[in-house]
């Protein structure tokens, strides 16, 4: 097998975290939101739609377990941006950064990467292109 890309990752949120979900994503990242058929109950979770070729699931459930490892549940997004340009971004959003590393290693290889932490726990890298 020859594995191309990640198509999409799953993350559950809380029951009623979608709005807190949607303003995140969406509106301080920038990402789009792709949620008509959630909305219309036709299915159970909603699109963060990152690229043309990869999402991320949110599914809303009561099952959801805020992450204990942070550092473990995370998910890593290559940006267009530059990491100070990502900051800017990031500070005229109001979104806190939680970190800066100068060139962790990744699947496209060293580069500049901040993290934020959503509103549930998880811990979003925003990578900048190598």
């Amino acid at each position: 097998m020859k594995a191309r890309h990640i198509d999409h990752v799953n993350l559950r949120i809380p029951e009623g975290g979608a709005d807190a979900a949607r303003e995140f994503y969406g509106e301080a990242l920038g990402f789009g939101i792709e949620d008509a058929l959630y909305a219309a109950g036709e299915k159970p979770f909603f699109d963060v739609r990152l690229s043309a070729t990869a999402v991320i699931h949110l599914w809303p459930t009561a099952e959801f377990e805020r992450p204990a490892r942070t550092n473990y549940d995370h998910v890593a997004v290559v940006v267009e941006e530059s990491v100070e340009e990502i900051e800017a971004e990031l500070a005229d959003a109001g979104v806190e950064v939680e970190n800066r590393l100068d060139s962790p290693l990744g699947a496209t290889g060293e580069a500049g990467a901040v993290y934020v932490r959503d509103p549930f726990g998880y811990r979003v890298e925003l990578k900048a292109r190598v």
